[in-house]
């Protein structure tokens, strides 16, 4: 599903017109980044929790030259989801 399927399917089920569904979910997307680089948790009760990974650097090699590179220390971001978006999709694959 990309982002327009998903703004439709909001849509439907809220009975909300789709430019509005689109800023919200806007508003949604800049929000999680905003506190992910800010250093904090997005914690959905019931659906996952947006978090960021401190990764050291450390040295990998150019694919194409096979030379040594120095890989820079960064922050990444990570979701791990909740009980019940895990139980929903349990559910599902049976």
């Amino acid at each position: 599903m990309n982002r327009v399927e998903l703004v439709s399917s909001i849509a439907n089920v809220t009975e909300l017109r789709k430019t509005d569904v689109d800023k919200m979910l806007g508003a949604f997307v800049d929000t999680v980044k905003i506190a992910l680089a800010d250093g904090e948790d997005v914690r959905l009760i019931g659906f996952g929790t947006f978090f960021t990974v401190h990764r050291d650097a450390s040295e990998g090699r150019n694919m194409r030259t096979g030379e040594p590179m120095q890989i820079p220390a960064r922050d990444i971001p990570k979701f791990k989801p909740g009980k019940q978006l895990k139980d929903a999709v349990a559910r599902r694959t049976k």
